[in-house]
């Protein structure tokens, strides 16, 4: 286990004036050193240069030197000093205080969630914070079932012990969990006896989620603009971008283009879910002229704004267009990523420049998966150029997918072979998709009625 006073070099330190300070002026020291992000390390060396001084820890000082491993990052050594700060505590008689405990329950809940669930166990005195914490981590790990045990078994929830739920469910595509679990929290009373009202992290999580749910959700979002309007909420950057971003994946981009023109301000992410909502819908070239009216506001977009509009080219099979805008991702000073080499991809595919999907396929700088592939492959088929798909190019795509996971290759595959007259290696690919139990996602559409759900 590496130590703090190891790493630390402590000659001609700079905060040498404070070796004979009072305690608490090296909690405020270690405060404004653990608030800068740019520097998280400093605040630990103040910490261990109190230890190294012997100049007495109060809970103040462990509090914030905690804080700062927060802005650490996946450090590679952020576990080691983690379990020092850990050990540090028990030794000093803080582990029963419960703001120092919970504050290291956070950091573990986002680095090592295991030791986190070790350090709640161990915790004599938890508070409403220590139980939204467990609540978010086990969010964090896909484990929502053991997230709302931990929700129920709470002695009392906040607003935001309600929040982190609802966001675990919305997050994970739990809508039929999301939103009764809303409704419940409008009624419930808090200690007070007053009824808990949403604040724009709850709302801003719950509209993020109507966006994915079809007409159930556009009905959801409207009522949630209504609460907002209701209440008279100011329509800031935050909740407006999620009212936009609502409306526009719900296809009513005039409804979406209106709020957008009544925020007071607007910044990249607004504009960009306007350009992904329109580009969604095939609206093409609306989606343009909305990225055209953003450079005009001086607004740079980012790699999001990017996939949008290269996603718009593809919809509208707007070749030149896509060049363009590819190009412009480089001049813009963002290093393209994979997601746009493959809208390229699909866009040259779709218009039936296979040669030239090909080339990007082979210059990129990434290794094209399986999703870049089966673009491809789906063109060559689209198009009947099954030279385009010779047996170097389905090996490379064999060698990638995996049977659970892609049935809709394995079959595209197959029909290329029996497209091209390769009986045999058409027979094979069945064979071992039967073999292996490969089955091929059906398509399907849901229809609903209040509670009732339609498959067909």
């Amino acid at each position: 286990m590496v130590s703090l006073p190891i790493i630390i070099n402590h000659h001609h330190h700079p905060w040498s004036f404070l070796l004979r300070a009072r305690f608490n002026t090296w909690a405020f020291a270690i405060r404004n050193a653990a608030s800068s992000s740019s520097s998280p390390l400093k605040a630990l060396q103040l910490y261990s240069l109190m230890h190294r001084q012997s100049v007495p820890f109060d809970t103040f000082s462990t509090l914030y030197a905690i804080k700062s491993c927060t802005h650490l990052g996946p450090h590679h050594y952020l576990n080691n000093i983690l379990r020092h700060l850990h050990a540090h505590i028990l030794k000093l008689g803080f582990s029963s205080h419960v703001y120092v405990a919970t504050s290291l329950l956070s950091v573990y809940a986002f680095n090592v969630f295991r030791d986190a669930c070790f350090l709640f166990d161990e915790m004599p005195i938890r508070n409403t914070v220590t139980w939204n914490v467990m609540v978010t981590g086990y969010s964090r790990q896909g484990d929502i079932t053991t997230a709302r045990l931990f929700f129920d078994r709470m002695p009392l929830r906040d607003l935001a012990s309600w929040s982190a739920m609802i966001a675990a469910y919305v997050d994970n595509a739990l809508w039929d969990n999301a939103l009764p679990l809303f409704r419940q929290m409008m009624v419930t009373r808090n200690v007070t006896g007053d009824c808990l009202k949403p604040d724009q992290l709850t709302l801003g999580s719950i509209l993020g989620g109507c966006g994915r749910m079809g007409s159930v959700g556009l009905v959801f979002g409207k009522s949630i603009h209504a609460f907002v309007i209701k209440n008279k909420w100011d329509l800031n950057v935050e909740l407006g971008t999620c009212l936009v971003d609502m409306y526009a994946k719900c296809g009513l981009l005039k409804t979406s283009s209106l709020i957008f023109s009544m925020m007071k301000s607007n910044n990249v992410v607004a504009w960009t879910a306007l350009i992904c909502g329109a580009a969604q819908h095939g609206f093409g070239h609306e989606a343009i002229q909305i990225f055209e009216n953003m450079r005009e506001a001086g607004v740079k977009p980012n790699e999001l704004t990017f996939t949008g509009i290269l996603t718009a080219c593809v919809k509208a099979g707007l070749v030149d267009e896509g060049r363009m805008y590819f190009r412009m991702i480089e001049q813009c000073a963002i290093r393209p990523r994979i997601q746009h080499y493959g809208c390229m991809v699909d866009l040259f595919g779709k218009t039936g420049l296979l040669g030239e999907a090909y080339e990007i396929i082979n210059t990129m700088p990434f290794e094209a998966n399986v999703v870049i592939w089966g673009s491809f492959l789906s063109s060559c088929k689209l198009h009947k150029q099954f030279q385009m798909a010779d047996d170097n190019v389905i090996d490379k795509v064999k060698r990638m997918v995996t049977p659970e996971n892609d049935g809709g290759v394995y079959s595209l595959i197959c029909d290329l072979y029996v497209l091209s007259g390769k009986w045999s290696e058409a027979e094979s690919i069945r064979n071992m998709m039967l073999t292996k139990n490969v089955r091929k996602s059906r398509g399907s559409s849901f229809v609903r009625s209040g509670n009732v759900k339609s498959e067909s």
